[in-house]
């Protein structure tokens, strides 16, 4: 079986996780700091925002992944698909801005992100029910 929609948002959210670390990178060369933050907090927001979407991309794309070998239809895993991007970059976005305190981008794009996750666990999880009650071929 073929994977490709899930293929191309782990892809997208693997170049968000390096965009977002070239950006920790840059400010550790302009500033010196091989290791943690010497109390920068430009790279201390960084480092946090990149550990963010680190943090959290992983499940989501597995279950991304196994919603779409579990035959979850194409227009949904785009949905899905799209609805984590936005939300990964609007808390990229928010948090960076909001400078780590309150910002609509933050909350909005955890809130859609983690809604993301939520919805693919309850998706495989009614296909492991449904499949196990004998109601899936």
């Amino acid at each position: 079986m073929s994977v490709v929609i899930s293929g191309l948002y782990i892809s997208l959210t693997a170049i968000l996780v390096v965009a977002l670390a070239m950006r920790v990178v840059k400010l550790r060369r302009k500033h010196k700091i091989g290791l943690g933050s010497a109390d920068n907090k430009a790279l201390e927001l960084a480092t946090r925002v990149h550990a963010n979407l680190v943090e959290n991309a992983p499940i989501a794309m597995i279950l991304l992944l196994l919603a779409e070998l579990n035959d979850l239809s194409g227009i949904y895993l785009h949905l899905l698909g799209i609805v984590w991007i936005i939300g990964r970059i609007l808390h990229a976005v928010g948090l960076t801005q909001g400078k780590g305190g309150y910002h609509l981008g933050r909350f909005w794009g955890g809130l859609l992100s983690w809604s993301v996750i939520l919805i693919l666990a309850i998706f495989n999880i009614t296909h492991f029910v449904l499949d196990s009650m004998g109601y899936l071929v």
